[in-house]
């Protein structure tokens, strides 16, 4: 039996990358899946491969930066699955530029994504979390919300964003047995990053401890953790999951 068994858990940004390993962890876990990604392809594909492998998944498309599509993406919960537990906002984009050559809409679009999608998501799965009396939240940010990245304002102030958005709704909803944290991941290997040519990948392992690049499974067995009844007295934290990158 499963750290997770009977728990509803929805994972954003679900149809690839770090989100898919989520959702395939938390399921193994024995956690009930709804897969939401803006991409119905890809959201179908996790949500198949977890049923495949004998675990209870159901996907979803949303755009996360709509109020409209974040409450579908909870009520898609509540009538699959009857109930609500875990919240992963992973959902995120990059429109990577100087900020003297960023357009507003690079800058607008990553804020209302990242940020605001978090937001969304947070406030209508709260309102189920309140009346249960339980619940984790458990945001993804990254290490350059922490420390910043050049040519990535529009994204390290959304990440920043988000810690003090954890940290605002760990407090607001303590009372209710509510935990809500973050996880910032450093430099991982996902599709994108394995096509960043080979003196890119080299410079930032060299500011690495570990000297070695991270692995989604990494990132999503620190969900699991803050998602199961092991952390229940955890509320409000970081953890950076980056090999000691950024020690802060």
């Amino acid at each position: 039996m499963g750290i997770l068994e009977k728990k509803v858990a929805i994972i954003t940004g679900a149809g690839r990358g770090i989100g898919r390993v989520i959702a395939v962890e938390l399921a193994k876990e024995g956690a009930s899946v709804v897969v939401a990604d803006i991409d119905e392809n890809t959201a179908k594909e996790t949500a198949d491969g977890i049923c495949s492998s004998g675990g209870k998944a159901v996907s979803i498309a949303g755009d996360v930066s709509s109020p409209e599509d974040a409450k579908e993406i909870v009520d898609k919960a509540l009538e699959e699955f009857s109930g609500l537990d875990i919240l992963v906002n992973n959902a995120g984009i990059v429109r990577d530029n100087l900020i003297m050559r960023m357009t507003e809409d690079e800058w607008d679009l990553v804020i209302k994504v990242n940020l605001k999608g978090a937001f969304n998501l947070i406030k209508s799965a709260s309102r189920v979390m309140l009346k249960r009396r339980y619940g984790k939240i458990i945001n993804i940010s990254s290490v350059v919300g922490i420390m910043g990245n050049v040519g990535q304002a529009n994204y390290s102030a959304s990440k920043a964003g988000i810690i003090g958005l954890t940290r605002s709704a760990a407090k607001e909803f303590a009372s209710r047995n509510i935990c809500v944290n973050a996880v910032a991941p450093g430099y991982i290997e996902t599709d994108m990053t394995r096509n960043l040519p080979e003196e890119v990948k080299k410079a930032f392992i060299s500011t690495i401890p570990l000297k070695r690049a991270g692995s989604a499974g990494d990132v999503a067995r620190v969900v699991k953790f803050l998602a199961s009844p092991d952390s229940d007295y955890i509320t409000g934290q970081v953890i950076q999951v980056d090999g000691g990158m950024v020690m802060a």
